[in-house]
């Protein structure tokens, strides 16, 4: 009997608590309903005017998508900026309403500025009247112009009022595809190079042949494309101009060949005092922009080579072939991922040893870097020491392999320091001697532990054997 009233009362709980949780469901439904000035999406905003007591800006979206400014001037607009302009009053939030008939807008100074949004398929644009801000909670008095209430609307959209015509620009008007550029020149005060790209790789053609850091050369080119304005100096630059801000011989010029579009730009950039002036071949503007962007124009040459003696990654390896003095070794990894020894009997190798090694190599990074013209003999790689082989596949191209080679030649003993060369570059690279340490001296030195004290036991019950 008392199991059954339990049963009873724990249905008619779940029942009650299903009509508690869609009563509370229904009215949080019907009070953001309320609470909303404008529910509409802000993609279907085609046009927005904003009207402030300094002036009007309008704004306008292309057939692209993108939002130009019309109205004081006319420029690409800061898609962030204009983009949230239309979302906040899209789906514009109140937060209690003043007065449902007011009899008199002045009192709450409606309209200081005004919001009017123009909507995909919808004839009549939406025009929202603000007034002034509330002394007590810092929000806003404002109504739509096709409804009499007046209400208060959240006090954080002040900042997006408070925006100027500048505010609302693209400010990086500079802007190119980074990926189109194969080839760079660069003027800067004493000094000036130039790099081509080959494949995904940058190599510099002066003032040496030598292979650059890729990370830096995209650094500069994403500096350049991302330069923005802190002001507007010119919209349409003339000689005049150019003189009195000393563009027209400047301090920096960079030439960025774009083969595939058929287009060469010349970005063109001089210090002033505190202030750096930029323009471009392409484009009427001068600005004013931060001088960070020097930092990457005014690096050595030898700053923007590659360290590496061979730019690849460790996982990727999946076959290596060492010969030092008369040790000649060649493992390669199986369909397990396992490393084995090139053998008929392809035995199972170290893969930790091996990893290591791999690493060691990987790492391999110049102290200094030795140009031509120079004589292998005297570094000794006309008989290098040692030769290192590694073949690599890449993640996303199994079927594509590269193979890395690097001879060693001459060692410091006493600097610790070696010269060694990457066999597909002309130059030479002087490094840490520390690494030679990884080499083996045996073939058993890549052999498993449990494979090397197998052979010592072996080893040893042969001499007992004998002895006895």
């Amino acid at each position: 009997m008392k199991f059954r009233t339990t049963l009873i009362l724990f249905a008619v709980f779940l029942f009650l608590l299903v009509v508690v949780f869609l009563l509370d469901y229904m009215t949080k439904d019907k009070s953001d309903e309320e609470e909303k000035l404008v529910g509409l999406s802000s993609d279907d905003v085609q046009k927005i005017t904003f009207k402030k007591e300094d002036g009007i800006i309008t704004f306008l979206k292309d057939e692209e998508g993108e939002w130009l400014i019309t109205v004081p001037i006319e420029a690409k607009a800061d898609k962030y900026e204009v983009n949230r302009l239309a979302e906040d009053f899209s789906e514009l939030r109140l937060e209690r309403v003043v007065e449902e008939e007011p009899e008199d807008l002045s009192k709450y100074n409606i309209p200081q500025q005004e919001i009017t949004l123009w909507y995909k398929d919808k004839s009549e644009p939406l025009k929202i009247l603000i007034g002034m801000e509330n002394p007590l909670d810092s929000t806003f008095f404002a109504k739509r112009e096709d409804e009499s209430r007046i209400v208060l609307i959240p006090g954080h959209l002040k900042s997006l009022m408070e925006k100027k015509v500048f505010d609302f620009r693209q400010k990086d008007v500079f802007r190119f595809v980074r990926d189109e550029v194969r080839n760079i020149k660069l003027r800067a005060k004493q000094k000036s190079w130039e790099v081509t790209k080959k494949e995904d790789e940058w190599h510099f053609e002066k003032p040496i042949k030598a292979l650059a850091e890729k990370s830096k050369i995209d650094d500069i080119l994403d500096s350049l494309s991302n330069l923005k304005a802190k002001e507007f100096i010119s919209e349409e630059k003339s000689e005049e101009e150019l003189k009195e801000y000393k563009l027209d011989e400047p301090e920096y010029e960079i030439i960025l060949g774009m083969p595939l579009a058929n287009q060469e730009v010349s970005f063109i950039l001089q210090k002033n005092e505190d202030k750096i002036y930029a323009t471009t071949s392409l484009s009427s503007k001068i600005i004013s922009a931060e001088d960070t962007i020097l930092s990457n124009l005014e690096k050595e040459t030898d700053e923007l080579r590659e360290k590496e003696v061979a730019d690849f990654y460790s996982w990727e390896a999946h076959r290596v072939y060492l010969k030092k003095e008369r040790l000649e070794l060649g493992v390669l990894k199986d369909e397990e991922d396992k490393w084995r020894f090139e053998t008929p009997e392809k035995e199972a190798a170290d893969g930790e040893k091996i990893t290591k090694f791999i690493r060691k190599m990987e790492s391999l990074e110049a102290e200094e870097f030795i140009d031509p013209p120079l004589n292998l003999k005297d570094f000794g790689l006309d008989n290098p020491q040692a030769e290192i082989k590694i073949w690599t596949k890449e993640d996303d191209d199994p079927e594509k392999t590269k193979e890395i080679a690097i001879l060693v030649g001459s060692e410091d003993k006493e600097a610790k320091k070696v010269v060694v060369k990457n066999a597909k570059l002309d130059y030479l690279f002087q490094v840490n001697s520390e690494f030679l340490e990884e080499f083996p001296k045996d073939p058993k030195d890549w052999q498993p532990a449990e494979k090397s004290e197998e052979k010592k036991e072996n080893k040893g019950n042969k001499k007992q054997e004998e002895k006895e």
